[in-house]
């Protein structure tokens, strides 16, 4: 019996070998720090990792015998699971040129984003959901919204009716909802979504009010719209200005826990874009931002633009720092208290918009998350293991066999300073590789483009 299970054992290893060699992974990441993101604060030391297609074959601790088509060297690096961009926008072609999509999409996918939700869809978004499902030029994954249901787009319930319809047919992955919205046509958006099976999220119209709109479930709430509101009576609600800054002094944070309970017991995700209001809203001065190193990625009349939007509300809004920094300080309560309660955070941005530059801007996004008390593994969650949650995608989020190669190589360990998300060496999606030496020249031909302009 020992010899022939000795012999069985040695034809079973052989075969298993040839296998292997046969079907060879197509890249190796090497002797690398894996932040897996399926336990806590894990970190797998000295491991290679695996790739074949678009899906993790294996991984095991570091040898020098491993070999791959591919070797990329993780010593002394970490390896995270690729980040989403859970608020994007993604462009239009102007007259048939696609060359600013493409940009847009390589900024995202460049700064560590592999997959992100676009908040305002067109029906060119569903062809170009179909380009990057076959990654046909290097991108992120995209989820796309349908057209904005607004005050204007949806003025009668039976607008908003057949609106949801037209959109589902269509192939939405969900309805973006934005301001404007009557109780009448929101009601009916809400019966129609829900007989039909799409989602909807984004804004909190102001005739709906936080606790309608929490009731009615939402996919996302967006912003965090309507949750400042939320905290002054309903009859100094139209008073709130931007997002609700105006009402900063008068907020009752006794509030809090009851709308972010309320919250946690219908499902709702939320996807604070904190970084909108600490760019957009904040006191610092327009002309001082437009000339930060990020800016040069933006064309001229993009940053011109954006100079002037912020000044404008600014001028308009006529506030103080203090309340400003009362805002944020309501805000940052609201997000430590979404964690603390088990809400699904997600990381999203709002880019691009004011200040908020596609791709840079969820690392800003990440400074302020841990601004509000987020650890940095609790950020990191936001963009990878709860995302692949609201996506019900349970092949994304970690790193683990099996799971989709959508991965980030870091410089430095995330874990003890979110901050270094952002010192990235490789993103690779789907099985593709984009090396820091590609991603550095792309880049610098994008600024030298503007550059000129």
């Amino acid at each position: 019996m020992v010899k022939i299970n000795y012999g069985v054992s040695i034809v079973f290893i052989f075969l298993i070998n040839n296998l292997f060699l046969q079907a060879q992974p197509s890249i190796l990441i090497s002797d690398v720090n894996i932040i897996p993101m399926n336990e806590k604060d894990k970190i797998l030391s000295n491991m290679d990792v695996f790739i074949q297609g678009e899906n993790i074959v294996a991984i095991a601790s570091h040898s020098k015998r491993n070999k791959g088509k591919i070797t990329i060297d993780g010593s002394g690096k970490y390896l995270i699971p690729g980040l989403s961009e859970m608020h994007a926008h993604i462009p239009v072609p102007d007259d048939g040129d696609e060359s600013l999509v493409h940009e847009t999409l390589f900024l995202y996918l460049s700064h560590g984003i592999t997959t992100i939700r676009g908040m305002l869809g067109a029906p060119y978004h569903l062809l170009l959901r179909e380009q990057t499902d076959a990654l046909e030029f290097p991108t992120p994954r995209v989820y796309t919204s349908s057209p904005s249901l607004n005050g204007s787009t949806i003025p009668t319930a039976i607008d908003a009716r057949d609106s949801v319809i037209k959109y589902k047919n269509a192939g939405y992955d969900f309805l973006k909802i934005h301001p404007g919205v009557t109780r009448e046509a929101f009601d009916e958006l809400v019966n129609t979504a829900t007989e039909v099976g799409i989602d909807f999220a984004g804004h909190v119209p102001a005739d709906i009010g936080i606790e309608h709109a929490i009731a009615s479930g939402y996919a996302s709430i967006d912003h965090l719209d309507g949750y400042v509101e939320g905290l002054v009576p309903q009859e100094n609600r139209g008073e709130g200005g931007f997002f609700g800054v105006m009402l900063a002094e008068q907020c009752n944070e006794d509030l809090i826990n009851e709308l972010v309970k309320t919250t946690r017991e219908k499902g709702i995700a939320v996807v604070p874009t904190q970084t909108l209001m600490t760019r957009w809203l904040s006191p610092k001065s327009p002309y001082e931002m437009v000339r930060e190193p990020e800016m040069a990625l933006m064309p001229p009349m993009t940053r011109y633009s954006w100079r002037q939007n912020k000044q404008r509300l600014l001028d308009r809004l006529n506030y103080s720092p203090n309340l400003y920094k009362r805002f944020i300080e309501i805000r940052n309560k609201y997000i430590k208290a979404f964690q603390d309660q088990g809400v699904l955070i997600t990381l999203g941005s709002d880019a691009p918009q004011v200040f908020n530059v596609p791709g840079v801007s969820i690392h800003h996004e990440m400074k302020a998350m841990a601004d509000a008390g987020l650890t940095p593994y609790e950020i990191l969650k936001s963009g990878t293991v709860n995302v692949a949650s609201f996506f019900d995608t349970p092949e994304r989020g970690t790193i683990e066999i099996g799971k989709v190669a959508d991965l980030v190589l870091l410089a430095a360990n995330p874990l003890d300073d979110i901050q270094h998300a952002s010192q990235i060496e490789s993103v690779i999606y789907r099985g593709q590789i984009l090396q820091k030496e590609t991603i550095s020249k792309q880049l610098e031909m994008i600024k030298e483009k503007y550059k000129t302009e």
